[in-house]
């Protein structure tokens, strides 16, 4: 006679029906006294400053902003070469287009090598993901006198989701030549924009300094960064004390006084005839400073691998390069996400000091135009100052979220 072991269900756990959004304001705002009282509270003011802010805008004069858009956004590019501009949006389109593909087919091949599902993110969730950019290009366009902007916006849009759908649909084998594309479509870019009798760098202005300076800073500040980060934990006495010493003197300074040394300074340590522009020189300070503060962030992420994971890949014969390479740097930089982030966060809105050497950025355009004779004595520095602000807020806010999502992915602070 067979003997059936005892199977024991544990009882079941009642499960609360969908509750909807009064039941979440009940249970969260208005779920005692004191937060009663506090919600109420909060919510007058901000009704209140909701209210002052919605009339300042209905009854405001942005004839400002209309009128000076394009020095906010490009400087003083000339008019007769205003399609360049608009070529290079339409190649960063074709970039981000390819390379958001290739990723997503990328991860489409690797959850059918492990059998396991893939959903691509619907259409919807990539609007509210990019919302702030969205909402900004909206506003921007909101400006214009012209419908040529907003139709060329347009087309920039259907060229970069032409892309990605091609990209995705393009085989492995051609996908892995993404990376080569990218870095052809980036130099194109400043072909277009100064090659051929265009407008190098030296001479460009508005938010399009603002994010050349922060997107070429972050490139070559990084590597430089992460070299020195490995150097300082070398065991060659030599290699550590001179990152140790570069780190700990560039960080013990401001930005202010490297920019100011770059402009001043460099000058004078280069043979006139070899003497770069007033953007390179400022350029080559913000990746000085950039680098000893990424070196500390990827020392710190570095500090942060178990030594066992170390020992492991000794165990199996790795070499000591490979064991970083592999092993270790993966590792270290996962971890390092927030902060690093955090710091290209910082290094987007301070590209703003350029303006105390004459370099007319987004910035330091907001101001200037105030001083032009029809808005002199007007008061619309709110205006201005908070077209900016808008500008900048936009940036970092979607730099922190793509950084949150990136964090969620790779699982950054669970175990």
């Amino acid at each position: 006679m067979t003997v059936e072991a005892p199977v024991f269900e544990e009882p079941a756990v009642p499960v609360d029906p969908a509750r909807g959004p009064l039941d979440w304001v009940r249970k969260n705002l208005f779920n005692t006294w004191y937060n009663t009282l506090l919600t109420v509270a909060l919510g007058g003011l901000l009704g209140s400053a909701l209210v002052t802010l919605l009339r300042g805008l209905l009854g405001a004069d942005f004839e400002i902003i209309r009128v000076n858009l394009r020095l906010f956004m490009i400087g003083q590019f000339p008019a007769d070469q205003l399609w360049r501009p608009w070529a290079a949006t339409y190649l960063i389109a074709v970039l981000i287009g390819s390379v958001g593909g290739s990723l997503a087919a990328g991860a489409q091949d690797r959850a059918r090598e492990a059998g396991l599902p893939y959903t691509a993110t619907p259409f919807r969730q990539v609007l509210w993901r990019f919302w702030p950019i969205i909402a900004l290009v909206s506003v921007i366009l909101a400006f214009t006198t012209t419908p040529a902007p907003a139709l060329l916006t347009l087309g920039a849009t259907l060229v970069g989701l032409g892309s990605y759908y091609l990209t995705r649909r393009l085989p492995g084998g051609i996908r892995r030549w993404t990376w080569l594309f990218a870095l052809l479509l980036i130099a194109g870019t400043y072909v277009v924009l100064a090659g051929f009798g265009g407008v190098g760098w030296e001479d460009w202005g508005g938010l399009h300094l603002n994010l050349f300076l922060t997107v070429a800073g972050i490139l070559f500040a990084f590597p430089l960064g992460l070299m020195l980060a490995l150097g300082r934990r070398s065991s060659l006495p030599a290699i550590r004390g001179i990152s140790v010493t570069y780190i700990e003197l560039v960080r013990g300074v401001p930005l202010i006084t490297l920019l100011l040394f770059g402009a001043l300074a460099i000058g004078f340590l280069i043979p006139s005839d070899l003497r770069p522009g007033l953007v390179t020189r400022m350029l080559i300070a913000i990746t000085l400073f950039e680098s000893a503060y990424i070196a500390e962030v990827v020392r710190g992420g570095l500090q942060a691998v178990p030594g066992g994971q170390v020992e492991a890949a000794q165990a199996v014969g790795l070499s000591p390069w490979t064991t970083m390479r592999l092993i270790v740097l993966p590792q270290a930089l996962r971890a390092t996400i927030p902060a690093m982030v955090g710091q290209f966060i910082s290094l987007f809105k301070d590209t703003t000091l350029v303006a105390i050497l004459g370099v007319l950025e987004l910035l330091e355009a907001a101001f200037i135009v105030n001083a032009q004779p029809e808005f002199l004595g007007k008061g619309l520095f709110v205006l201005t100052l908070g077209f900016a602000g808008l500008v900048f807020w936009v940036g970092s806010y979607t730099m922190s979220r793509e950084s949150r999502r990136l964090e969620r992915r790779l699982g950054v602070g669970e175990r």
